[in-house]
């Protein structure tokens, strides 16, 4: 195995099969993630190809012998489709190839919101109370007795959330639904909206060792229904969400939350069958009780990312980040 030789792979959208016209920016963010990854390794020694894929990953790769190269996995999918992270995963792992981050079946398992919260609940790990709506009919007679956010179910990076998924009334579910199913072509997740503080837990390596722990800061906010990590606030620089959603890392947390986060976290990352790094997103009550909202097997490692932002407050340089994540991969982590 040539493992001074590394594919640096990412996918290039052009348009997109579905959603709001402003996702595309999400699609967007992996270039510059890209670039910065290749950098690093060229720093390091590595022989470096970028390829940037927008049709088909097989005949993209082709110039490129598994038994010669590792592959430095940054493919999100193609043009909004459903699913198509876990099948870039897939074809590495079937062509042979040795690649950073987690395998297809973990990572189709963790864009499936409810399929994720079904087996954090067979482990254990606290996840707010939701339901999976197909049709809007199946709301008739289902009044909401506390906020609840809705989502896309199989979407990450806050694609289709903004002010209007959290809900207080049928009403608003009703249109919230009927909106995911039109424009999104999928059903929509309902959970409970808990109303309180959110944390980014970014953990690596077999055991796996969590970074220092990461806050969005909400005090901007006075209406606690607007505290979400919405698209506007990851993706668009001018808006208010952007400018007013700062993260604390690490975190000012009290040392027995700060115990509980990092145990759920973990429990999570081996229910999911996460390998090399990840993300757990969780909301805390004001009760003081956690819950996991969110599990990214290969979240966006970009310099203003925030798992680069945890791993700094590790004491690592991006480039050490990027070196271990690939390590990982060279040893099968």
């Amino acid at each position: 195995m040539g493992a001074g030789k590394v594919l640096v792979l990412y996918n290039y959208s052009q348009t997109l099969v579905k959603g709001e016209p402003k996702d595309i920016l999400a699609e967007r963010g992996v270039v510059a993630c890209a670039q910065a990854v290749a950098r690093a390794l060229r720093e390091a020694g590595y022989t470096v190809e970028i390829v940037a894929f927008s049709t088909d990953i097989e005949a993209s790769l082709a110039p490129y012998p598994p038994r010669e190269w590792v592959v430095f996995n940054l493919g999100e999918g193609l043009e909004g489709r459903l699913f198509e992270e876990a099948r870039i995963a897939w074809a590495l792992e079937a062509m042979g190839y040795r690649f950073t981050g987690s395998s297809g079946e973990a990572i189709a398992l963790s864009t499936n919101k409810a399929k994720t919260k079904v087996v954090l609940e067979k482990a254990g790990v606290p996840t707010p109370p939701w339901k999976l709506i197909r049709d809007p009919a199946e709301i008739d007679g289902w009044q909401p007795d506390s906020p609840i956010i809705v989502k896309p179910v199989s979407e990450d990076a806050s694609i289709g959330i903004g002010p209007e998924a959290v809900i207080t009334n049928t009403s608003q579910l009703k249109e919230r639904v009927a909106y995911i199913l039109n424009r999104y072509r999928q059903a929509a997740l309902a959970e409970k909206f808990i109303a309180g503080r959110e944390f980014n837990v970014s953990l690596w390596g077999k055991e796996p060792e969590v970074l220092p722990l990461a806050e969005v800061d909400f005090s901007a906010f006075a209406n606690p229904l607007e505290r979400i990590v919405s698209f506007a606030a990851k993706w668009e620089p001018e808006s208010f969400e952007y400018k007013n959603t700062p993260v604390l890392c690490p975190a000012p947390v009290e040392p027995e939350l700060k115990e509980r986060i990092e145990e759920i976290a973990r429990k999570a990352w081996f229910a999911v069958g996460c390998r090399g790094y990840a993300r757990v997103d969780i909301r805390v009550d004001q009760g003081g009780n956690p819950y996991v909202v969110e599990v990214n097997c290969n979240p966006d490692l970009s310099p203003d990312a925030g798992f680069y932002r945890a791993a700094r407050a590790a004491g690592y340089t991006y480039s050490e980040m990027v070196l271990r994540i690939l390590r990982m991969a060279l040893e099968d982590v």
